[in-house]
């Protein structure tokens, strides 16, 4: 929800509004709507779910941690299993957690091969499989996986899932397309991203429990909504529906603050944390990027260890990224978008080889902390899993016809790690990304007959 401080006023008794319009509390709040055709235009407008009986066992948890840009293809490979996994030299910063993942080789999506985007066609879908409009006035892709998980099961933590990342949002046209496409692997509906959050404080309140934060946003809530009952007796049906969709972002923020307080578990069993074990990040946006993305992993640990979401995606990078990668020892002409659009040339090589290890190293860093943490004989790790993985494959050729993906922890003991699963052998109906996902979101307790272009589950991994 994007609010922004603008001059008090109410819809009611207005002969004029703008179909670029804001609903306007009586404390100086408005938030942007939607464009209204019924409005008239003025010239500043131009420019299934499984049951859970009650349990002692704890939850399954699902997080996706996503780097763009792929990755270089001759160091990313592995071989054999369990700890005599052999893993190339992209991977070796999961070398002591082999055992604890399985490597997955020739996924994709159909929809983002068949993209002429090479990046913004084959980004928004990673977790749906569905195709991206390329009419800049249509913004649309599919629902996808993390929020199928939350429409059904969400309701059962204080916080239905949390969306991160650590570059901004961006609004600019890339080849025709809206970076809106590069900035979201998340959405809510085929037309609405879930938008992501990076500051870390933000997250931490959140999770904590801000009073005063929650106080801020009723508020909001409070003021517009009743702007809003006035504004839809002005308007065209056509724009009520408009409308409606648009209020239920709104509807989404009234459901967390509500949910806020509640404490929403599976019977017999506590979470190993009641309290946060670190300190509250300091307000202002990290400037340094490994510190940045270790604060939001450690959340994302304090989530599920204090039970408040059980779903998580969290983008290291947008994708066409121009995040720096000076700070890696020998990496020159650091931003990343060239680094792994390197036509080949050695030296540039060996430094998109970094940044891969850089991500994956993120990664391991996610899999020991959760490995660390015991849950009543079985650790955070064993009940969760870590999806891990890009949207290409060879970045440099804007290769999609299978992802680099990587899948931790154990599901709760449905996963069986410490194994390489090749579906390059099993013909093209058994590749489809979208058969992982059924699988996965089978393990949390939801389970569809079918989702994006898959209606088969994976029944190996």
């Amino acid at each position: 929800m994007q609010v922004s401080m603008k001059t008090p006023g109410s819809f009611a008794g207005k002969q004029s509004i703008s179909r670029r319009a804001f609903l306007r509390g009586a404390a100086g709040i408005s938030l942007t709507l939607p464009w209204l055709e019924s409005l008239p235009l003025r010239a500043a407008d131009s420019g299934q779910v499984v049951a859970q009986p009650g349990t002692t066992k704890p939850p399954v948890r699902f997080a996706c941690i996503y780097f763009s840009n792929g990755v270089e293809p001759i160091h990313w490979w592995a071989r054999g299993k369990g700890a005599e996994m052999e893993i190339g030299p992209g991977l070796e910063p999961m070398m002591p957690f082999r055992e604890e993942m399985i490597f997955l080789r020739g996924l994709y999506n159909q929809q983002a091969v068949a993209h002429k985007s090479p990046h913004l066609g084959r980004i928004p879908n990673l977790l749906s499989g569905g195709w991206v409009s390329t009419d800049q006035n249509d913004i649309r892709c599919g629902k996808t996986l993390d929020q199928v998980m939350v429409q059904h099961i969400g309701d059962r933590t204080p916080i239905s899932s949390l969306v991160l990342g650590i570059e901004p949002t961006e609004l600019r046209l890339e080849d025709g397309l809206s970076m809106l496409y590069g900035s979201c692997i998340s959405w809510t509906s085929e037309t609405k991203p879930a938008m992501k959050e990076i500051y870390p404080a933000r997250v931490f309140d959140l999770l904590v429990g801000n009073a005063k934060g929650r106080q801020l946003d009723r508020s909001i809530l409070d003021h517009v909504l009743q702007d809003a009952k006035d504004l839809k007796r002005r308007i065209g049906v056509q724009d009520q529906g408009k409308l409606d969709d648009y209020l239920e972002s709104i509807r989404d923020v009234e459901k967390r603050i509500d949910n806020a307080s509640r404490e929403r578990r599976l019977e017999g069993w506590r979470p190993s944390l009641s309290e946060p074990d670190m300190k509250r990040p300091g307000d202002a946006l990290p400037q340094n990027v490994p510190e940045h993305m270790k604060l939001m992993l450690d959340l994302i640990v304090l989530a599920f260890r204090m039970d408040k979401t059980r779903i998580v995606t969290c983008m290291l990078n947008n994708d066409l990224s121009q995040m720096n990668f000076g700070f890696l020892p020998g990496v020159e002409g650091s931003l990343h978008l060239d680094l792994t659009h390197n036509g080949r040339e050695p030296k540039r090589e060996a430094m998109y080889l970094k940044t891969n290890q850089f991500h994956v190293e993120q990664f391991a860093y996610l899999v020991e902390r959760m490995k660390a943490i015991d849950e009543g004989g079985q650790s955070l790790l064993d009940n969760s899993m870590l999806l891990f993985c890009s949207n290409l494959f060879d970045g440099d050729r804007h290769q999609a016809d299978h992802m680099p993906m990587l899948l931790a922890g154990r599901g709760g003991g449905t996963l069986k790690p410490g194994q390489i699963l090749d579906y390059f052998e099993r013909g093209e109906d058994k590749r489809r990304a979208c058969s992982l996902y059924l699988s996965l979101m089978d393990r949390m307790g939801v389970v569809v007959p079918r989702f994006g272009d898959a209606d088969q589950r994976l029944t190996d991994i």
